[in-house]
Formats: C-alpha cells, sequence, structure tokens
C-alpha cells in the first residue's frame, strides 16, 4: 500500500521571492510536486502557461469554482487565483510532497479543509527590501507596488498562525530551510493535530461511556 504525501502551503508577501525559492527547491529536489495554481491575471515576461500559472479567462475561473474544480481560490489584487483539486488530491494518494505556493486568503482555506498541513510563510529580511524588491522587479506600476505594500501591511498580521516563518535573505540558505522544515515536520512522530484529534475522540467516547 502506498503511503500518502504530504501536503505544504507555502505563503508569503508579493516580492519575497517565494516563487523564486520554489524554482530552485525543484531544481535540487526533483521529488515534490508542485502545484501549478489557475489565474486570471496577465502572465509577466517569462512566465510560460502550465509552468508558473494557468492563465485563464474570468469565464473559465468561473466555471471551476462552480464544478468545485478548485481545492482553494482566492482574489487578490484585481484578480482570481485557485488550486486546481484534482492534482494535488491525486498526487498526495501516489505517495508525492505537493506544495502549493498560493496567498494567504487561499492559505486559510486549506487551514480548514486540511488541519494537517504544513505552512510556511516567506518574508524578506525588511520592509524596505520588500519595497526594494517591488520596485527593481519593474513589472508594476508605482500604483500597484503601493497596493501590495498596503496588501503586505494587512498579511502581517496573518503570520502568526503559520507554522514556520522563512527569512529569504539568502537564496540558497532559504531554500535549503524549506527543504529542512518540510521534511523534519512531516516525518514528526506526531503532529499537533492529529493528536488533538485523537484526544478529542476518545474524550468523546469516555464521556459517552460514562452516561
Amino acid at each position: 500500500m502506498t503511503k500518502k504525501g504530504s501536503l505544504t502551503v507555502i505563503s508569503g508577501f508579493s516580492g519575497a521571492g517565494k516563487g523564486t525559492i520554489m524554482r530552485e527547491l525543484l531544481k535540487k529536489h526533483p521529488e515534490y510536486a508542485l502545484s501549478v495554481s489557475v489565474t486570471t491575471r496577465n502572465p509577466r515576461p517569462g512566465e510560460k502557461d502550465g509552468v508558473d500559472y494557468h492563465f485563464l479567462t474570468q469565464q473559465e475561473f468561473d466555471r471551476m469554482v462552480a464544478e468545485d474544480g478548485l481545492l482553494e481560490h482566492a482574489g487578490y489584487v484585481d484578480h482570481c487565483y485557485g488550486t486546481p483539486r484534482k492534482y494535488v488530491e491525486e498526487s498526495i494518494a501516489a505517495g508525492k510532497d505537493v506544495i502549493l505556493e498560493i496567498e494567504v486568503q487561499g492559505a486559510r482555506q486549506i487551514k480548514e479543509k486540511c488541519p494537517d498541513a504544513i505552512f510556511l510563510f516567506v518574508t524578506p529580511p525588511s520592509a524596505e527590501e520588500l519595497h526594494h524588491r517591488l520596485t527593481f522587479r519593474g513589472t508594476e506600476s508605482e500604483e500597484v507596488i503601493r497596493e501590495r505594500m498596503q496588501r503586505a501591511a494587512e498579511e502581517a498580521g496573518e503570520m502568526a498562525w503559520y507554522d514556520y516563518l522563512i527569512v529569504n535573505d539568502d537564496l540558497d540558505e532559504a531554500v535549503e530551510l524549506v527543504h529542512r522544515t518540510i521534511q523534519e515536520a512531516k516525518n514528526a512522530p506526531r503532529r499537533q493535530p492529529e493528536m488533538i484529534a485523537e484526544i478529542s475522540e476518545e474524550l468523546k467516547k469516555l464521556a459517552a461511556d460514562d452516561k
């Protein structure tokens, strides 16, 4: 019988470098299965359909939502993003360690559905460095950069419920930290959510027996 794989959710501020971390992680550790999200935004220079994202029209995206084809979906800066359900579920069943690179809104949905997933948040070492990276990227207007910085300020309050914080100061170190964190978390003898569920179930049974 094939042992089920694990599910890791990686979020982070726009411009924190989580996409770059994912590309380098897969180069060094191709055993991971990265779920490619769907989005209604236009491709950035160099991005490829089916590799970076599945680029959809709003109508195509809405159809997937209606057909329950997305494990999670959310809006971000006037565009929609989502995770195809079928790929994730089939990969985990086949024993793959699946990684989702998604925004905080979607991560919260996964947290409710899959509490035993591993949650990582990527951040640069400072807010000043985040602004520098967004500006240096050169793909957004000043208005969009301001929106992304405002969104980052809002998302900062969500960092606390993630399991692990990944500070992306040195890329190679961040990549290996992500890999090591996932492996240590998934191989822990007892994950806390599993233990909580088991204890809760035992308490319910004991309470029922005492009646």
